[in-house]
């Protein structure tokens, strides 16, 4: 059983050309994929089982990454179910040179815990022991109410 903050993974991909869409800057499904994965690290962290994507809330790319640039992901189990599991995700743009980071991306995805046979497993309650572990838990919550 892990913590919020326990389930917290922060991953970096510098955009390449072969990223790109024909504005030079990275292609949505990109940012998508490298979202799905760091989030199902995240999920598979607290369920200590391999993760399935189930769901993606809506997704709105607020800006571009340019090809050169960095899209951090920022990725933290907020809420479980019985099987399930609730990822904040965050996507960045970062200039590489100064470490300026404005936001282009957010959604929550819902990741299924499931066994060696692919089905749903049980996944253990998830604790909120500090206060960083609330803060990163009410952020989610309140996001997801909009």
């Amino acid at each position: 059983m892990a913590t919020i903050s326990e389930t917290f993974i922060e991953n970096r991909n510098r955009v390449q050309p072969n990223h790109a869409n024909n504005y030079d800057a990275v292609h949505g499904g990109n940012v998508m994929k490298w979202m799905d994965e760091v989030g199902a690290m995240s999920a598979m962290r607290h369920a200590g089982e391999s993760c399935l994507t189930a769901s993606i809330d809506r997704m709105n790319f607020i800006r571009p990454v340019a090809v050169g640039d960095v899209v951090v992901i920022r990725s933290y189990v907020y809420d479980v179910g019985s099987t399930s599991l609730k990822v904040r995700l965050q996507a960045f743009g970062e200039d590489p040179r100064t470490g300026e980071r404005e936001q282009t991306t957010e959604s929550s995805f819902v990741y299924v815990a499931v066994d060696a046979e692919n089905k749903p497993t049980s996944v253990p309650a998830l604790d909120v022991e500090t206060e960083r572990d609330e803060e990163l838990r009410t952020a989610a919550l309140e996001k997801a109410e909009e």
